[in-house]
């Protein structure tokens, strides 16, 4: 296996976000989820990976923030093969969810890179500064459009949706700024389905997403459950890139708000 699978795992995040204000009546302050990636490997999906997904509350000298931090590790066992230790933080407002500012900071075989994004909505503008292996730092600004999120934002964002109001088959659309550029992203609301989880038997909203040719997805071949009720948590997901396909299965839940 030549690529850096939970690269391409983290980059499912880039659909889960929808181009609409809402307000934060489903993600709370203390919340932890935890999942299993899996990576089909000579036809058979094998588990490689730990993803976790914690919500914190920050206070500063100028504003209570909401911490989102998704983080990923190769089990023990594939470290020899492909060690993976990323982090990714948003800081966002916790009645929005709009980002203010966002990290970066990822380890993949040997492979590390460092980015930091802070958000001004008021000019539509980042401040990037990134940092290589070498110690090497680059400071950049880009334009961003009105609305545009990171990933780690982006992947809560979809819970602030009303998929009860939404017609099966309907889209909605979503731009996100990663490696410095914005690309498009797509959500299709496809219905209601129950699945089997770790957690228990659950009635989803199953979607299917599909983004641009810069976050490595591949057309419609990408699919997520939300659980139907007042957390919207992601449960399950299934995701196809140019190498490969894999799942991820959630573990375990806690914290919810509701």
């Amino acid at each position: 296996m030549k690529i850096r699978m939970l690269r391409f795992t983290l980059l499912i995040t880039l659909f889960f976000s929808l181009a609409v204000q809402a307000q934060n009546n489903a993600v709370g302050t203390n919340e932890k989820l935890v999942y299993t990636a899996s990576y089909n490997m000579s036809g058979i999906l094998t588990d490689i990976a730990q993803v976790t997904m914690e919500t914190a509350k920050v206070n500063t000298s100028k504003a209570t923030l909401l911490r989102l931090k998704f983080t990923a590790m190769t089990y023990s066992k594939w470290d020899s093969f492909f060690k993976i230790r990323d982090l990714y933080e948003s800081y966002v407002s916790p009645k929005s969810l709009t980002p203010y500012l966002y990290k970066r900071d990822i380890n993949e075989g040997g492979y590390y890179k460092a980015m930091k994004y802070t958000f001004s909505h008021k000019t539509n503008t980042v401040k990037s500064v990134q940092t290589k292996k070498n110690n090497q730092v680059e400071n950049k600004t880009v334009s961003i459009n009105k609305g545009t999120k990171d990933i780690v934002s982006a992947l809560y964002y979809i819970r602030l949706f009303d998929y009860a109001s939404m017609s099966k088959g309907s889209s909605k659309n979503i731009t996100i700024i990663f490696d410095r550029k914005e690309f498009n992203g797509k959500v299709t609301y496809l219905g209601k389905e129950t699945i089997s989880t770790a957690i228990g038997s659950k009635e989803c909203y199953k979607l299917s997403v599909g983004a641009g040719s810069a976050s490595g997805l591949e057309g419609s071949s990408n699919f997520l459950w939300l659980t139907a009720d007042a957390n919207k948590i992601p449960v399950y997901g299934k995701f196809k890139i140019p190498v490969g396909n894999g799942e991820l299965k959630i573990k375990s839940a806690s914290g919810l708000k509701n």
